[in-house]
């Protein structure tokens, strides 16, 4: 696309109108508009800004790159990804050499490996999509016109759908009846001859077959004239038929793996294996089944390759067609107490070994038969038909007993020879405890493997070391009891650095989640960083183990910076540019490389290539439309504040166009306050829809102050901020707040009497919280898909975060927020989708009636997606849940004009 459609398009886009952007009709308002070719288009006006343009039905954000993988020696990089607009994610190869990128896959190539009937669907599934997108934003822009008091058909859609469907069916029966008329025609040929000296047989015949054909032509009358309600059915059944699902459009590729020496990978697309040479780009396809197959590791001699179906592992050769299964399934005698099955295999990088995970499954000892994985059943009710169904989902709930089966670790020797299984290494019982594993992870020179373990009920965290030995049980080389920091279990991933010397593992041991070195022979872990910031991701090392590299919130809790650490001092260099947050990140095995897809809130996240020395950057992608630069007209400001203990609590404030501290402007809080793992609201890169793009909205469009905010309660502050739930769930969040709510008042021109709080999912838990319990602090709330009954929700959760549960006794239920409900006194409107398999709607239900018994009819209002689940999607989408919280907050806390104009 040329500059000036570009252009055009975006003026387009932003003035509001509903003009289809076809190919003609743009080059006919180009040919008929004084755009200068290389003219930019200005940003929309604030107080032009609309919703419809804001949460388009087409996403701005376009895939982002992914499966970066360099070469054994730095010179390639590989990565997924495609263009914005484009499905998919093919196959790149950048040359570090040449500095040039190679798309390798793409639709057109990837055809000729297919059936020509899944390209027809391929296709048919993009032109659907492309159209559904198209109507769901015409259609927001006409619902907008429409509440402007434009003369709009609102209608117009459905009428043209009803055409379309009354036009296939004419067309369907009239296919129904040239095949009835065949039939009927051969029958009474066959009849015909048979009766051939009855003449009074041939002319009932002849009288039948006048008869049928006149019931056929008014069948296909009584089809073409059904009434609109009977249409409407049809519709309805044709769109749920004709639902886009997973596998409808073109996938790309899904994994990759580079040779060990030579300069070649494998990829995998839509479950077969391809071969590329890159120095040629020559692909070649190596398996063609019906069976998914992954791709494992080259062997070590780059001569073959590994790969897995769903769980086994097999070797193949390039140079003939042997294929040979590595990870020979367990064999059990009869008698055998336990009868494991193979669950995962990890091969060690030299691949001479095997670390086979195995469970045993649950037999039920009286049929015989292997017990669901969740005894309880969750009804969720679907309104969609005439009457209401139920459909049942898997649940466990906090107070559930827990079904840990047996675990099982194996060493095995990759060995031709039918050599006998050996005993396992390591084994759990399982049960009714809370069990976890970590992934094996071996030494470079498959000497050494090591893997943690984590014991809930007795707070228990271990860490192992064993040999590359089949008897061999490892060795217990660390071990922490008591509370080790409800946020470190997942991030451990003990591993040993390229020289095979250093084990290295996330801890959280002086309260924030760092790396250290685990001396293996005395237990002790000695910190490898200086500082108070989170640094719980170890991208790589360097191939002499002096340098680790890793991702870091140093110096920015908002950002999250990649570093060169040198491993005897600690020192660290930031490689990527100040103030960005890094994501999915590569290191070559040179450590001369690292690839990383970066970005922040003034550049939108791309793949980048980071020299590690020079820290020079070259990016690689453009992922993002282009068309967001005309409505991303306003940029937050960072800023921290001191809580009534003496943390400092990170934020962002949209502040409206000639906002001054003297203003007494109304004011909307957007809150999360839950661990999250290793995410946080206030992310340098982060657009979240309603604490961004809502906040910015409102800003520019009511003269709003909007804030998003991060109390403790959230993750990648360190433990005193994560572990500020356990067993008070809601309170620190309720005095940050407040703080923030005064902190607001004397800094940021707001009005502390129209201060409106809002939040999701656990947000939606804690505005209900902070509403009930603090009642004067904010003027109105919006509370989304919260859970107010945590014995309702899952224990892995609520057991990490919020509370110690034991089974079969609801000691959740006194974080129930029902009690509290007698405490609000301003409005709150409350938001689920009625399908929501996670925060069960029954939560919101059980709220809302205890608000009514207590009184609050006048406060409470309801907005419901009848088929939205714990992101809502189904029948409201996210200009239309704004749309609502636009004139909620409107009508509660008055427009943005200063209090005394």
């Amino acid at each position: 696309m040329s500059p000036k459609i570009i252009t055009l398009s975006i003026a387009l886009a932003c003035s509001g109108a509903l003009v289809s952007l076809t190919p003609q009709n743009v080059a006919a308002a180009v040919s008929n508009s004084n755009i200068s070719t290389n003219s930019v288009v200005a940003k929309v006006n604030p107080t032009d800004l609309t919703l419809e343009q804001l949460y388009r039905a087409k996403s701005y954000t376009g895939q982002q790159a992914k499966l970066l993988s360099f070469s054994h020696d730095g010179r390639y990089l590989a990565y997924a990804w495609n263009p914005f607009d484009e499905l998919g994610s093919d196959l790149y190869i950048y040359d570090t050499q040449t500095g040039a990128s190679k798309r390798i896959t793409s639709p057109a190539v990837m055809k000729a490996y297919d059936a020509p009937e899944v390209w027809d669907k391929f296709d048919k599934k993009a032109k659907q999509k492309e159209k559904e997108e198209a109507e769901r934003q015409a259609k927001a822009e006409a619902q907008a016109a429409y509440l402007r008091g434009e003369n709009v058909n609102l209608k117009q859609w459905e009428d043209a759908d009803l055409a379309q469907i009354k036009k296939e069916l004419a067309e369907k029966k009239a296919k129904e009846v040239i095949k009835k008329a065949e039939a009927d025609a051969e029958a009474a040929k066959e009849k015909a001859a048979a009766a051939a000296a009855d003449k009074s047989a041939n002319t009932a015949s002849v009288d039948a077959k006048k008869e049928d054909k006149k019931d056929d032509q008014k069948d296909a009358k009584a089809d073409t004239e059904k009434e609109i309600w009977e249409l409407r059915d049809e519709l309805k059944k044709k769109n749920e038929k004709q639902k886009l699902k997973a596998g409808d459009l073109y996938p790309g590729i899904d994994n990759l793996v580079w040779g060990n020496k030579k300069n070649e990978l494998i990829f995998e697309y839509r479950g077969d294996l391809f071969r590329l040479d890159a120095s040629t780009y020559k692909v070649e396809r190596l398996t063609q089944t019906d069976k998914k197959e992954r791709i494992v590791a080259y062997n070590a001699d780059d001569k073959g390759y590994i790969y897995m179906d769903e769980k086994s592992l097999y070797s193949a050769s390039f140079d003939h067609s042997i294929i040979r299964q590595l990870n020979r399934e367990l064999i059990h005698p009869d008698d055998a107490d336990k009868k494991y099955k193979i669950v995962s295999t990890v091969l060690s990088e030299n691949k001479q070994w095997m670390a086979i995970s195995a469970e045993a499954p649950d037999i039920n000892p009286e049929t015989g038969k292997v017990n669901p994985p969740s005894e309880r059943k969750v009804e969720i009710m679907d309104y969609n038909t005439r009457f209401a169904t139920a459909k049942k989902v898997d649940r466990e709930v906090a107070d559930d007993k827990r079904k840990v089966l047996p675990t099982a670790l194996y060493i095995r020797r990759v060995s031709d020879s039918n050599v006998r299984q050996p005993q396992p290494v390591f084994t759990n019982e399982g049960g009714d405890v809370w069990f976890e594993m970590s992934d094996v992870s071996w030494a470079k020179d498959g000497s050494r493997y090591t893997f943690s373990t984590w014991e809930r009920e007795k707070n228990l965290l271990r860490i192992y070391v064993g040999k590359a030995d089949e008897t061999s049980k490892p060795s217990l080389v660390f071990e922490r009891r008591g509370n080790v920091g409800h946020e470190v279990v997942g991030f451990i991933s003990p591993q040993f650095t390229p020289d095979s010397k250093q084990l290295i593992a996330i801890l959280d041991e002086q309260g924030y989640r760092q790396p250290y070195v685990i001396n293996t022979d005395t237990g002790a872990a000695k910190p490898v960083l200086k500082g108070d910031f989170e640094a719980h991701h170890i991208v790589g090392f360097s191939p002499d183990s002096k340098s680790m590299f890793v991702l870091a919130n140093k110096d920015d809790f908002a950002a999250m910076n990649a570093f060169k650490v040198d491993m005897a001092t600690g020192a660290m260099t930031a490689l990527g540019q100040a103030g960005d947050y890094h994501r999915a990140s590569a290191i070559a095995d040179t450590g001369t490389a690292l690839a990383s897809v970066a970005g922040q809130w003034s550049s939108r996240p791309e793949l980048k290539l980071i020299d590690t020395k020079t820290a020079k950057a070259k990016t690689l992608t453009q992922s993002n439309d282009p068309l967001w630069n005309a409505v991303d007209i306003m940029r937050p400001t960072r800023f921290s504040y001191p809580n009534r203990h003496g943390d400092m609590i990170q934020a962002y404030a949209f502040k409206p166009e000639g906002w001054k501290e003297s203003d007494q402007r109304p004011a909307i809080v957007y809150t999360y306050g839950g661990p999250l793992g290793d995410r946080h609201i206030i992310e340098t890169d982060s657009f979240q829809q309603t604490a961004y793009l809502f906040g910015m909205y409102m800003a520019a469009k009511h003269g709003y102050v909007t804030v998003a905010v991060d109390p403790r309660g959230h993750s990648n502050y360190g433990r005193k901020f994560s572990d500020a739930n356990w067993e008070q769930p809601g309170k620190p969040q309720t005095e940050d707040l407040e703080d923030l709510a005064k902190y607001m008042q004397q800094h940021f021109g707001v009005d502390g009497k129209r201060i409106g709080l809002t939040g999701w999912s656990f947000g939606g838990f804690q505005t209900q919280y902070t509403m009930y319990t603090s009642p004067d602090t904010f003027a109105a709330g919006i509370a989304g898909g919260g859970p107010t009954e945590w014995e309702n929700y899952n224990s892995w959760y609520t057991g990490r975060t919020l509370g110690k549960t034991e089974r079969n006794k609801l000691s959740l239920r006194r974080f129930s927020l029902l009690p509290l409900t007698s405490g609000l006194k301003k409005p709150l409107m409350l938001v689920h989708g009625m399908q929501d398999p996670n925060v069960l709607y029954q939560d919101t239900v059980n709220v809302y009636r205890a608000l009514l018994e207590n009184g609050k009819e006048q406060l409470v209002d309801l907005f419901l997606d009848p088929d939205g689940e714990h992101g809502m999607g189904g029948a409201i989408k996210a200009k239309t849940w704004h749309k609502k919280y636009e004139s909620f907050f409107v009508q509660h806390l008055g427009e943005g004009s200063p209090a005394n104009k």
